[in-house]
């Protein structure tokens, strides 16, 4: 019976184990279903990254990076991006308030604004994206929003839905932690891209160290994106800018971007392991950009894309080849197509004489096309040529009766 006993005992275990194992997800696979990368893509010790090419907006590689997720600072790209867009005079004076003053403490980043001080919007935007001044940025949201921080807030979500970003919703502009503000990854790569656009944002994310100015004093200022501070111990040749982001919820994140020749990167590292390990992470992504992608031609002129049958002429045909290089972005996971589309053969036709084009993509967006031209120019067949032509189409026909 006590045998009995510890069978059944022994069965119900087994059972119950193996429902456990049922219903509880594979953790490598789970990790598989995480990341967006080509295989030899680096593996980050991040919540989340993304990278994306420059130039065209491609991604590239990354981890989840479509996943919702708290941005702290990394918010104040969009206020910069919404306040170019409104062509925001960057030498109109403003004047703080006590609320965004009040933003001056040892709890939020700031620069130390008094209320009443007179700052221009460029100082503003400065002491917001170096070295992330949250009582600059809400002085600035209150002057762009017509007095109310909400009214700019409401801006910025606009704005992320113009630009199609369905995991972004803003709540405040500074990126302070609440669960309505968030982003992912490949968003902020996104808005990161076009604010990149704008000369004077470009200048000021680029910049190690600055100077502000009220009306009765100057502050120093020190970027906290090590990437374009010299001698930091973590300084990027590459880099150009962009922004960091810390807080008890998003952890430490960091936009990085970086230009070297004809290519350029935006790497976007979220949650990442320490305040000083995104910028390792941010580094291995943009050299991973460098050492994997590149400008390359896609179609080469002289590529030969079609060989037409010449009229009249059974055995005789001409080539059409690329008239110019059309060159793209390549490497690990992006897809090429080439489209050929021709004419048939005209009756005669110079060297170089346009019969065709063949039109290049990556990942399905248009990287540009070449003409296919007539590789040896051909004249009209002759009347015996056709007279050949047609008795040997006829004689065929005889013969398969």
């Amino acid at each position: 019976m006590r045998a009995r006993l510890v069978l059944v005992k022994s069965a119900a275990t087994l059972i119950a184990l193996s429902i456990l194992l049922i219903l509880t997800p594979a953790p490598h696979r789970a990790a598989a279903q995480e990341t967006g990368a080509p295989p030899g893509a680096p593996k980050l010790d991040a919540g989340s990254w993304a990278l994306i090419d420059a130039d065209t907006g491609l991604y590239l590689a990354g981890k989840d990076p479509d996943r919702q997720v708290p941005i702290a600072s990394t918010t104040k790209i969009m206020v910069s991006l919404v306040a170019l867009d409104e062509g925001v005079d960057m030498d109109e004076k403003v004047t703080v308030s006590e609320d965004a003053a009040a933003y001056a403490g040892s709890i939020y980043s700031n620069v130390g604004l008094y209320p009443y001080d007179q700052v221009s919007v460029e100082d503003l935007l400065t002491a917001a994206l170096v070295p992330s001044g949250t009582d600059a940025v809400y002085a600035l949201a209150e002057h762009l929003g017509d007095g109310s921080v909400d009214e700019f807030v409401g801006k910025m979500n606009d704005k992320a839905k113009e630009m199609g970003l369905k995991n972004t919703h803003y709540e405040n502009p500074a990126g302070i932690d609440d669960p309505e503000n968030y982003s992912s990854a490949e968003d902020l790569a996104k808005m990161t891209r076009e604010a990149m656009k704008y000369p004077e944002f470009r200048k000021i994310v680029a910049e190690p160290e600055a100077t502000i100015s009220t009306q009765d004093r100057q502050i120093e200022i020190v970027n906290t994106n090590l990437l374009v501070v010299p001698n930091s111990g973590y300084t990027y040749g590459s880099a150009t800018g962009v922004k960091t982001g810390t807080s008890p919820k998003a952890g430490a994140c960091l936009v990085a971007s970086a230009e070297s020749g004809d290519e350029s990167y935006i790497a976007v590292i979220l949650d990442a392991a320490g305040d000083f390990q995104r910028f390792d992470a941010a580094t291995t992504a943009l050299e991973y950009g460098f050492g994997k992608f590149e400008n390359e031609p896609l179609v080469e002129q002289g590529d030969d894309f079609a060989n037409l049958e010449l009229p009249y002429r059974r055995d005789e045909s001409v080539k059409l080849v690329a008239a110019k290089n059309v060159t793209a972005l390549a490497g690990p996971g992006l897809k090429v197509a080439r489209q050929v589309t021709h004419k048939e053969a005209l009756p005669s036709a110079q060297k170089g004489q346009q019969l065709g084009t063949v039109k290049v993509s990556v990942e399905g967006r248009n990287a540009g096309s070449s003409p296919l031209i007539v590789q040896e120019g051909y004249e009209a067949a002759s009347l015996w040529q056709k007279t050949t032509y047609w008795a040997g189409g006829l004689k065929r026909w005889v013969l398969q009766r």
